[in-house]
Parts: structure tokens; sequence; C-alpha cells
């Protein structure tokens, strides 16, 4: 009964909801329900189980941007392999490329890891640039900002709703980076290696170095020769930890670290991965990967 009941309000607040989103991703999912509240029914395409690159486009998820109001997607090329064709199929035209109803957050995010050129012997770099900003916490209210902007242009009935929770969340949101950050200091200058380019922005806002990664290129699995490398690296400069995403192998990083005397913390990359339910949550965990 309290199954029925519980699923009855949901149905009940969507079907009064003003805005029908889509995001791709959970972080920026969180947000846009932050700023929309009640007046939006926001729906995450990509699990944080898996890979961001390669999220599994199943019909269901065509239902979904079909009936979408907005589209809010990371951008900078992190959906290229599995949003393109599920909105071809969806033949939304209000969230097609180009209308009110996309929003491309890496257009307002200042974009680190631009490539000089593109090119295959590269790996799959993305030309935009790192598309993994969601990592930084400060990213956020970047994020809150376009949102709130966005849900204002395609919905200005209730412009003076948004404008509120915008702020609320900016005050709220805001103390908490300023403790974030102050707790983040007693890592600077620490020294990481990572799997993927995953964490960059998180780890050059607060100055921590990173001595390689485990894939000698993006998308790139490890080669015997890079792996020795990178083990007389990390004995050479004392690198400790071996930062890990949830959806790579492990077992290279596993066999790293016990030639290095290191160890590896395993990173969430996303809202809801290892267990993070809230946006604070989600940060904090990624912290005290890193630090400990």
């Amino acid at each position: 009964m309290k199954k029925i009941f519980l699923l009855t309000v949901l149905l009940t607040i969507a079907s009064f909801a003003s805005l029908r989103v889509d995001a791709t991703y959970a972080t920026m999912g969180a947000v846009a329900q932050k700023i929309g509240g009640d007046l939006v029914d926001v729906q995450v395409l990509g699990s944080s189980k898996y890979d961001p690159h390669f999220i599994v486009p199943k019909p269901s998820l065509i239902a979904k941007l079909r009936r979408a109001d907005l589209l809010i997607m990371n951008g900078g090329g992190l959906e290229l392999g599995w949003l393109p064709p599920l909105l071809r199929a969806a033949n939304n035209p209000t969230i097609r490329n180009g209308a009110k109803g996309l929003l491309d957050m890496s257009h307002f995010v200042p974009m680190r890891d631009v490539p000089k050129s593109v090119s295959r012997a590269f790996g799959d770099v993305h030309a935009q640039g790192n598309p993994h900003f969601s990592t930084d916490p400060h990213t956020v209210l970047i994020m809150a900002k376009a949102i709130k902007n966005k849900f204002i242009e395609i919905d200005p009935k209730h412009a003076a709703t948004y404008r509120n929770n915008y702020e609320r969340f900016k005050t709220t949101w805001g103390a908490y980076l300023k403790n974030f950050d102050k707790k983040m200091r007693s890592c600077s200058n620490k020294k990481v290696v990572q799997y993927h380019e995953l964490y960059n922005y998180f780890l050059d806002r607060y100055n921590i170095k990173v001595y390689g990664t485990i894939e000698p290129l993006p998308g790139i699995a490890p080669s015997s020769k890079h792996t020795v490398a990178l083990i007389n690296t990390m004995q050479k400069d004392g690198v400790k930890t071996i930062l890990q995403d949830i959806y790579h192998e492990k077992k290279t990083a596993q066999f790293i670290a016990s030639k290095a005397g290191a160890k590896v913390a395993i990173v969430p990359h996303e809202l809801g991965a290892k267990g993070s339910k809230t946006l604070q949550s989600f940060y904090d965990n990624i912290a005290s990967k890193v630090c400990q």
C-alpha cells in the first residue's frame, strides 16, 4: 500500500509539473530539480553505474526524449556515442540541435584540455576539451545559473519561482563550497595517478598534482610498456594514490599499486555512483577518496 501511495504522489506531482525535463546525467538532473522544484519533472537518461561515454540506448529513453520540453546535456562530445541516434528516433523538434528546448552545459563552463588538433593518433580525444567538468563542485553554480535562465526562457510565467529557488540554492551551495574548499586545503600538492582523465577539473581546482594516467591515451587500453613506465614514475616521484573510477577494469590499477607501494581509491564520477545520493555526498565522497 505504501508503494502504491508513493507512486500515486509521484504521478500527481509529474502531472502538475510545468516542464518535462530530461538530463543526460544525474548531477545536472539534481541541479535542475533544485532550481525547478515542483514545477519540473526531471528524468535522468544515463545511469551512473556505467561509462558516461557509452550509455545503452534503450527504447525507454526514446520515449522520455519524445515527451521532453527541455533536454539538458553535458556536451563537449561526452554524449556523442549514444545520444544522437536516440534524438533521431524520438523526433522531438523541441529539443533538436539549435532549438530553444536544448541546453548544452559545455557552452557555459570554461573547458580545459582543449586539443590543438584532433586525430585518432591521440586516442578518443574530445575536440572541445575535457567534458568531465561536473567533478568540480564549483561548476554546480554555473550549471544552476544556466538552468535557471533556460527555465525562465521557456516557462516565463513561473520566472519568479525559478529565480527564488536559484537564489536559495546559490546561498546554500556557496556556504557548502566555503567549508569544502577549507577542508581541501589539507590535500593541496597531493600526488596522484588516475585511470582516465575524469577528475582533471577537481584536481586542478585543489592544486593536486597528476603524474600520469593508466590509459596511455584517452580510451586506449594500457600496454605493458606504459604500465612499467608509470610504475617507475610513481616510485621515482613518491606517488601513493591511484584514482580509479567504477567502470574501468581494476586489475591494472591494483597491479600498479602493488608494485609502486600505492593504494587504489575508487572514486565516483557522477552523482549516484558509489552510493552518493545527494550533491553534497557526491563531492564529499570524491574528496574523501582523493585525500585519504
